[in-house]
């Protein structure tokens, strides 16, 4: 008897079908959209605030809160270039979290407080919490509660409330003088980049990544044009804004060019941009918080949608970071 074998069109027809529909069951658990396939960012929950008012729970204290992140998120990589910047080793603890590519949770290097994964912490924290169990946790030793795991809050927190603790006291990232223009950048920053990348990666429709790649570029180009005159976003001075921004794009040619699509055009390849970014990885403190092989296994081994074989690339060749950026002229 012959043997027969399904034609090769069948074959591509049948893969094709189910491939797509199981890609579009797990991006509808990993990235929700909207009806045009967009990506929409959920807020975060827990937005509670450290400072010295009288009826606040959550008081300023050297050795009392902690951080929760991963190396490889930008959101909390925020936190530990904000906690660097500050000189706040010594009074806010760090605990490294790692994602599970089998589970699609955060879980923690050891058990902390009867706790193995991020999602425990928050029950731990809230019972019958039903959001997203996210990092950067700001949590609090003392209650064993997560004060926020909003970023743009906890660094700002970071920033003004532990003065008394910090070796850089002097450093102040969010100066009355400039906070609408932080702001003003934080919001377009926040929409095209920061979360802009992710519309690019996560968007489900043609049009919803073009649209989102166009905005993102967009941005960039006005970035790299305002670089031209001034040495960070609001003129000589480091803020808030500058580090929202620089944990994307330490990232972007090493996973958000490729992995995310967003390969108009690499950091590298603009006149100033460039040279922003290694100005302030080179920032004393910063490079440590900077791991590239965590970046790489965390976006390419465990998105699974956008790299289902799980290979990690060996590149990009980033010492190129430390080479001289001369933005102090």
């Amino acid at each position: 008897m012959a043997n027969k074998s399904l034609p090769g069109k069948l074959i591509v027809k049948s893969g094709k079908f189910v491939w797509t529909t199981m890609w579009q069951i797990m991006m509808s658990q990993l990235a929700p959209g909207n009806k045009s396939g967009a990506y929409v960012r959920p807020e975060s929950q827990l937005r509670n605030f450290i400072n010295t008012k009288p009826d606040n729970i959550y008081q300023p204290e050297a050795n009392r809160y902690r951080l929760y992140v991963g190396m490889g998120c930008p959101w909390a990589h925020r936190t530990l270039v904000t906690r660097a910047l500050k000189r706040l080793e010594d009074a806010i603890a760090v605990s490294i979290v790692y994602p599970s590519p089998d589970a699609g949770i955060w879980v923690l290097s050891q058990p902390e407080l009867g706790c193995n994964t991020v999602p425990e912490l928050y029950q731990r924290s809230q019972l019958g919490y039903q959001g997203r169990s996210t990092v950067p946790i700001l949590w609090d030793d003392q209650t064993n509660t997560i004060v926020n795991n909003e970023s743009a809050e906890i660094i700002a927190i970071l920033n003004s409330e532990f003065n008394q603790y910090a070796d850089r006291s002097d450093l102040e990232l969010y100066p009355e003088s400039l906070k609408t223009t932080i702001d003003s950048w934080n919001e377009k920053i926040y929409h095209t980049v920061n979360n802009g990348v992710y519309r690019c990666g996560f968007a489900q429709t043609q049009s919803a990544y073009e649209q989102a790649s166009q905005e993102l570029f967009a941005t960039l180009d006005q970035i790299d044009a305002v670089l031209k005159t001034n040495r960070y976003l609001c003129g000589d001075r480091l803020t808030l804004a500058d580090i929202r921004l620089f944990t994307t794009l330490f990232r972007f040619d090493i996973v958000y060019y490729g992995l995310f699509k967003c390969n108009l055009r690499r950091i590298r390849d603009y006149d100033y941009l460039g040279a922003y970014l290694r100005d302030i990885y080179q920032l004393p403190g910063v490079a440590k918080t900077c791991d590239l092989e965590s970046v790489k296994r965390d976006y390419y081994g465990n998105l699974f949608p956008l790299n289902p074989g799980g290979i990690i690339p060996i590149g990009p060749d980033i010492s190129d970071l430390q080479e001289p950026h001369h933005r102090q002229r």
